[in-house]
């Protein structure tokens, strides 16, 4: 029990862990494209990081530190684009950013994470570009669906997570857990669907496998269960289809 706080802590708590899930989830995509680069990696990790402390720590006393860290951030991810990249992968990033400061920033009298029913999707928005526009010369609308749908499904169990707390209209408590539950399966088996036909074999396989454990943990998602269970165990299954494909391809 001690091990799962001391992890919860340093490694969740801190935002390393869901930056490092949303980053494999874009390394799966860039192996299947053959666009993976070490630098593109690093820029996607350290965007991730940023902007999720920036949302945790914002009300708190140590924004000011945040501020800090942020601007230390977007230097070396600007460094890191114009040495690696280009000026359009600068503004793709840009973009994003500036997506991400929509979601919810305190200097905006109305951000999308206080409109009902919109943070499920938007969330998947933001990470689905990142997959399929940020890494890729252009966009890929295959790539952009999904992500967009996975992701989005995985956001579902926070929200049955978080019924009892959230101040905003969400989908548990509107059409209840198993309604919720439903629209998530719907939204995995379209991803699903969707990567059998547009990605290699390979790369198709680990999602589908992917998609069964995300099944299981949905599946399961009760307002009663501990944290962990989504912040490790839920929040893991975006990095399941690069698991997955390592697995097969390395092993």
């Amino acid at each position: 029990m001690n091990f799962l706080k001391i992890l919860k802590k340093t490694i969740i708590d801190s935002q390393l862990y869901v930056s490092l899930m949303g980053t494999l989830f874009a390394v799966f995509f860039m192996e299947e494209q053959n666009t993976f680069r070490f630098p593109s990696v690093a820029l996607i990790f350290i965007t991730y990081f940023s902007g999720y402390i920036y949302t945790k720590y914002q009300y708190t006393r140590h924004f000011l530190k945040i501020l800090v860290l942020n601007a230390v951030a977007g230097i070396v991810c600007a460094y890191l684009i114009i040495h690696n990249h280009n000026e359009i992968r600068l503004i793709k990033w840009a973009i994003i950013v500036v997506l991400g400061l929509l979601y919810n920033s305190f200097f905006l009298d109305v951000y999308i994470r206080k409109i009902p029913f919109l943070k499920v999707f938007y969330v998947g928005l933001v990470w689905a570009l990142v997959n399929c526009w940020l890494t890729l010369p252009e966009f890929n609308l295959p790539i952009f669906l999904i992500s967009f749908f996975f992701i989005t499904a995985l956001v579902l169990p926070f929200d049955i997570r978080d019924m009892k707390s959230d101040t905003v209209e969400t989908f548990p408590k509107l059409i209840g857990v198993q309604n919720t539950k439903y629209i998530a399966y719907l939204l995995v088996f379209l991803s699903s669907i969707l990567s059998a036909y547009y990605l290699d074999h390979c790369a198709s396989f680990a999602f589908f496998l992917s998609s069964i454990v995300t099944y299981i943990l949905i599946y399961f998602s009760e307002n009663r269960r501990n944290d962990i269970y989504f912040s490790f165990g839920v929040e893991t299954c975006s990095a399941l289809p690069f698991l997955f494909l390592g697995i097969m391809k390395y092993f």
